[in-house]
């Protein structure tokens, strides 16, 4: 057991003004197993970096242990799955490394295929499996659950809850309360460790902000209190001064006048305090506006229908057949491991050319906003996006500041912004459109905490029509009003 201490540490980007980081300092266990939150954009992969060596900052950064990062990026994935682990964990033996993968349901023959045959689970798997090797080394985990279905999220937590060391960056609530015994959090104006899982964090932290929400209302109101009276003993105080003209006993008035300045001190000076208290409340108070949709209803009862339906890759059927009905006021969420053709049925139902069999029949004049899962195709200015997508700028750059986009990001290359902005950016383009079915695949890849709950409190207002696929278990158990197996 050691401490990884973090001093004064500040830290920007060449070429910004803006601090990332500014004289932040706090310690943790290296035996700890860490959940990591905050906000999009805010630096957790950043601090993660910079725990790596990555950049040079100020401050101090103090360890005894070697840092291993995850995603561990692969250079030659077309090399046996064998070799790459034996890269990733040199003094790994080989029962050590059969018995990790068994812990995660890997089966032994993964290791002797190329690494690229392997499905995206898979690959996290073996990777997680071959860094928890590295004896004495503290893993740095980075959104490990983007590529997972909900088993295989299920089986990844039970294994972590069993190891120590490590930092988890994650925004799945029920994952991070599955496997964490401490909460590293990137607020507003500073970064807090705390002991527990993910819930007990966030019922503090509510408190917290609560606590502090009652105490600047009860400050303002001593504020302007305290103004209006320090305005009346201005006052008095004036008038007593004037009364000296002409006074017999000017040494009563001047007492009179010390005393009335005496107080207008003092009421200054509590008024002062009360400002200087309030100054200290609210600093990480995260706030999030409602979010709102315009979902259109539909003539008919149905809105499409799939029967017997299977999807085929490379001549092979992964799915189906597979037979159910989207109604109006349904919120249906698709249900299955990976690689079993859940994505494939909403590209479809999208009007994308996927290899099937059966029939998909959708109904006329049936308006669509679809959520693809992949945003590598974000690049260019959020202007020219929306001009292209038919959608009006003003309202889609609104949508984005009530998901915590700084104007700044508004002038940035959509390509340079985080994974978790680039979805937003496609979910801020379908709560524009106004549509009778929103099709949502994966909406929730990158996405932060406060974000997810802002989402869910859309969706429970709004009750639109909706399909969707999402291992987020919390917000699955809030949306989906029906479930189809794959």
């Amino acid at each position: 057991m050691s401490m990884i201490k973090i001093e004064n540490l500040t830290f920007a980007y060449p070429g910004s003004y803006d601090n990332v980081f500014e004289n932040v300092s706090f310690q943790i266990d290296t035996d700890w197993r860490l959940g990591f939150v905050g906000r999009n954009g805010r630096g957790k992969t950043t601090l993660l970096n910079l725990l790596l060596g990555k950049f040079e900052y100020s401050g101090r950064i103090i360890s005894s242990v070697e840092f291993d990062y995850f995603p561990y990026p692969v250079t030659d994935k077309s090399a046996l799955t064998e070799e790459i682990l034996r890269e990733v964990c040199p003094q790994a033996e080989d029962w050590e490394l059969l018995r990790e993968l068994s812990y995660l349901e890997v089966e032994p023959e993964a290791l002797w295929r190329p690494f690229e045959t392997l499905s995206n689970g898979e690959q996290t798997k073996v990777l997680l499996a071959a860094l928890f090797l590295n004896q004495g080394h503290f893993l740095l985990i980075d959104e490990p659950t983007n590529h997972l279905d909900t088993h295989a999220r299920e089986m990844v937590a039970a294994y972590l809850k069993k190891k120590k060391g490590f930092i988890l960056v994650s925004h799945d609530r029920h994952f991070l309360d599955g496997c964490v015994d401490h909460i590293l959090s990137l607020n507003r104006a500073d970064i807090e460790v705390q002991s527990g899982n993910f819930t007990s964090w966030m019922e503090n932290f509510k408190r917290q902000q609560e606590s502090e929400l009652a105490q600047n209302e009860r400050l303002q109101k001593d504020i302007s209190r305290l103004r209006q009276a320090a305005k009346r003993s201005a006052v008095w105080s004036d008038q007593v001064e004037a009364s000296k003209i002409g006074a017999a006993d000017k040494g009563y008035v001047g007492h009179k006048a010390a005393k009335m300045m005496k107080r207008s001190k003092a009421i200054e000076a509590r008024q002062q305090q009360a400002i200087r208290q309030k100054s200290t409340l609210l600093k990480n108070v995260e706030t999030a506006e409602p979010l709102k949709m315009q979902p259109l209803s539909y003539h008919a009862e149905t809105l499409a229908s799939f029967s017997e339906v299977s999807i085929f890759y490379d001549g092979n059927a992964v799915c189906g057949p597979v037979t159910f009905k989207i109604r109006r006021g349904e919120r249906v969420v698709l249900d299955g491991r990976n690689g079993s053709g859940k994505s494939s049925l909403l590209k479809l139902l999208a009007g994308q050319p996927i290899e099937h069999t059966g029939t998909v029949t959708v109904g006329s004049g049936l308006v669509i906003s679809y959520v693809p899962q992949d945003t590598s195709g974000l690049h260019g200015a959020l202007s020219d996006f929306a001009e292209a997508n038919h959608i009006e700028e003003s309202l889609f750059k609104a949508v984005l500041r009530k998901l915590d986009f700084a104007r700044v990001q508004f002038e940035k290359d959509m390509g340079d912004l985080s994974w978790g902005q680039k979805k937003k950016v496609l979910l801020a383009k379908s709560l524009c459109e106004q549509a009778h079915l929103y099709v949502w695949d994966e909406p929730l890849n990158f996405i932060d905490i406060y974000s997810r709950m802002q989402i869910e409190r859309l969706i429970q207002t709004y009750s639109p029509t909706m399909i969707f696929v999402e291992h987020d278990k919390a917000f699955r158990d809030m949306a989906a009003t029906e479930r189809v197996r794959l």
